[in-house]
């Protein structure tokens, strides 16, 4: 596996994706409305920054009212998503996502519950 992405909880994708893309030269790679969110990707050199901006009432809303703007998730690559829920479920993790869903930008994903993770939310992508 390999890092993917940060997942940023913010309610100004717009400004947050203007800061980064000035002080960190991360370009926007994709942009799109999905599950109640708009989602912007943001390109590193061996990564991306994904900001999470919430459109309706939904998790990432209810995250913000909780904790506010910040880290929401840390994502990591894997060619092969069931055979990496299979070994997460060999260890004990728990898991949000018994089998994969679809995901933003197309992808397939799937998230370790933070209780298992050491308090940090893990998403699985299969590109």
């Amino acid at each position: 596996m390999r890092f993917d992405h940060a997942g940023i909880a913010t309610d100004d994708a717009d400004g947050l994706a203007e800061l980064y893309a000035d002080l960190f030269d991360a370009p926007v790679a994709h942009d799109e409305a999905f599950g109640g969110l708009r989602v912007v990707f943001l390109e590193l050199e061996n990564g991306y920054f994904e900001l999470l901006e919430p459109l309706e009432d939904g998790t990432i809303s209810r995250y913000l009212d909780s904790n506010g703007p910040g880290i929401h998730h840390l994502a990591l690559a894997t060619d092969d998503i069931d055979g990496a829920l299979d070994r997460a479920r060999d260890h004990g993790v728990e898991l949000i996502d018994d089998e994969p869903r679809p995901g933003a930008w197309g992808h397939d994903v799937a998230f370790l519950h933070p209780k298992s993770t050491g308090g940090a939310l893990i998403e699985f992508v299969e590109h």
